[in-house]
Formats: structure tokens, sequence, C-alpha cells
């Protein structure tokens, strides 16, 4: 059981931290926006894996991993700098059903 959650805990605390910090800008204009989308996706991707390993059910991975990006976006609404989007939801939803849609299509 802990070699299945845990790492999923250590990849929440990860995106938690990331959303702690008030900036993290890159300061290139419109590729900053693409970094940060992209880095959203990924995030996503790599906890919905990580959720499927440890419940061994992609509708249970795809909507913990909906319902984690809800309460991120909730946490980002009390950091400085931050706010919770709506969007960034969808992002990290899409981003979750690329990775789980990418590792059943390399599971067949």
């Amino acid at each position: 059981m802990v070699s299945r959650w845990l790492p999923v805990v250590v990849w929440a605390g990860v995106i938690f931290a990331f959303s702690s910090v008030p900036s993290l800008s890159t300061h290139l204009g419109t590729w900053d926006l693409v970094l940060r989308k992209l880095a959203h996706m990924t995030e996503y991707a790599v906890l919905a894996l990580l959720l499927l390993r440890a419940t061994g059910s992609y509708a249970w991975a795809f909507g913990l991993a909906v319902g984690y990006a809800c309460t991120d976006e909730f946490h980002q609404t009390f950091v400085r700098g931050r706010h919770g989007s709506p969007v960034d939801v969808g992002i990290d939803a899409v981003g979750a059903l690329i990775g789980l849609a990418v590792w059943r299509r390399v599971r067949r």
C-alpha cells in the first residue's frame, strides 16, 4: 500500500510546492505562458499515471487527478501573486487524459 501511494503523495507535494511560489515567470513573453501551461499538463500527466498505478483504474486516476487540480487552484487563491483558474483545471485535466491515453496506447 505504501509503495503504491507514497509516490502519489510525494508528487502531489511537488505540485503543491510549485503552486506556493508567488511567481514562476521566465520573462519570455508568450513563451512563458506556453511553457507554464505545458508544465501544468506534464505535472498532471505524471500525477494521473501515479494514481493509475495506485488505484488500478483509469477512471479513478483521472477523477482524482482532476479533483486534486481543483484543490490546487483553490490553494493558489491564497498565494500572493497567484490566482486560481478554472481554465488551468481544464489544462490539468487534458494533461491527465494525455498521460493516461499514452500509457494505455503503450501498454497495448
